[in-house]
């Protein structure tokens, strides 16, 4: 029973033996503090996001790719495990997918909340190692590989070699981030207050990151700030583009750090292979010309860039034994 789990800031996909993947929710809890219970979570708590009472409060509880709520991620891991295995307790092996940034505290963390759900053994798993085998990429050749993960709460940048990771660099820039972003645009632009859900959408409708012109629009719905009362606006891809830039940039320029504690040798393996792009952000509209242009070197978006770090996870059982930096087997509990 074999469970790989992408436990990402925005969604957790689990993976489980050869299924593949039985499981793609949010990450979110919904705790009632008058009973002091969890009520929902995953999908039946993201339907709750921004509309309850004061009793009820719906929680994130990874904030930029980390546990920020040791008690509601433990409930969580172990609620989608229970889904998942019809409430067996079967004792899996979990490999976790985790930032290529985390600390030895934050990884700990991980662990804990693994073990407390019922893992036999514990696995972490850096996610560019995990895109790449979820792209279908052999990290196991001598031949350069670079990936830019785009999640919710963190991009993750890796160039990948001999089953190791050679260069790599994370940032707390991603998904999250743009659609602040974009609230605080339009606040400030159109006093107009709109919520992240609606900023989201925003994000995924209208964006044009590259070259926008005006095509793509949409209809969004907050209040005013000044009057107070229900306001319809349409926005644009220009909306979009000034709302998000200085986040886009932020990436790229991360994108450009990596390549400069790169041997040219596999600069050059970069040049022929290209950059596969992998998490949500690569689906933004523009992202992968945006980074081709900037870099000089072509973009391929991963076929389902969202599920690609759970196929990775899946895939990362056939390489226990072999993959060296990137992958660390913790094995710190057992039966």
């Amino acid at each position: 029973m074999d469970i790989g789990i992408d436990l990402g800031t925005a969604n957790v996909v689990i993976t489980m033996g050869n299924k593949g993947i039985v499981l793609n929710e949010p990450s979110i809890v919904a705790f009632n503090t008058k009973t002091d219970e969890v009520i929902a979570v995953g999908n039946e708590a993201y339907k709750m996001l921004g509309k309850t009472p004061e009793h009820i409060i719906v929680v994130q509880p990874l904030s930029d790719g980390v546990i920020s709520d040791h008690k509601m991620t433990e409930y969580m891991i172990t609620a989608f495990i229970e889904k998942v295995t019809g409430k067996q307790l079967l004792m899996p092996s979990i490999v976790m997918c985790i930032p290529s940034s985390i600390t030895d505290v934050e990884s700990r963390a991980v662990i804990e909340a693994a073990k407390i759900a019922g893992a036999r053994r514990v696995y972490l798993l850096e996610e560019p190692v995990a895109a790449l085998l979820g792209a279908g990429v052999d990290i196991s050749s001598p031949n350069g590989n670079m990936v830019v993960d785009i999640g919710g709460g963190t991009t993750d940048i890796a160039i990948a070699s001999l089953n190791g990771i050679v260069s790599k660099a994370s940032i707390k820039v991603a998904g999250n981030k743009l659609d602040k972003a974009i609230v605080k645009y339009v606040s400030n632009r159109y006093r107009i207050l709109i919520g992240e859900k609606t900023a989201e959408i925003a994000k995924i409708s209208a964006a044009n990151v590259f070259d926008p012109d005006g095509t793509r629009s949409m209809i969004i719905k907050g209040r005013h700030l000044i009057r107070g009362l229900p306001e319809c606006l349409e926005i644009s891809d220009y909306d979009i583009y000034e709302a998000t830039t200085d986040q886009i940039n932020e990436i790229v320029s991360a994108v450009k750090s990596v390549f400069e504690s790169t041997p040219p040798e596999l600069v050059g393996d970069i040049c022929q292979n290209g950059i596969y792009l992998t998490g949500g952000g690569a689906m933004i509209n523009g992202m992968d010309k945006l980074i081709s242009k900037e870099i000089g070197v072509k973009c391929h978006v991963a076929d389902n860039p969202l599920s690609c770090v759970a196929k990775g996870a899946q895939a990362a059982f056939n390489y226990l034994d072999k993959l060296l930096d990137g992958f660390e087997n913790v094995s710190l509990y057992k039966n």
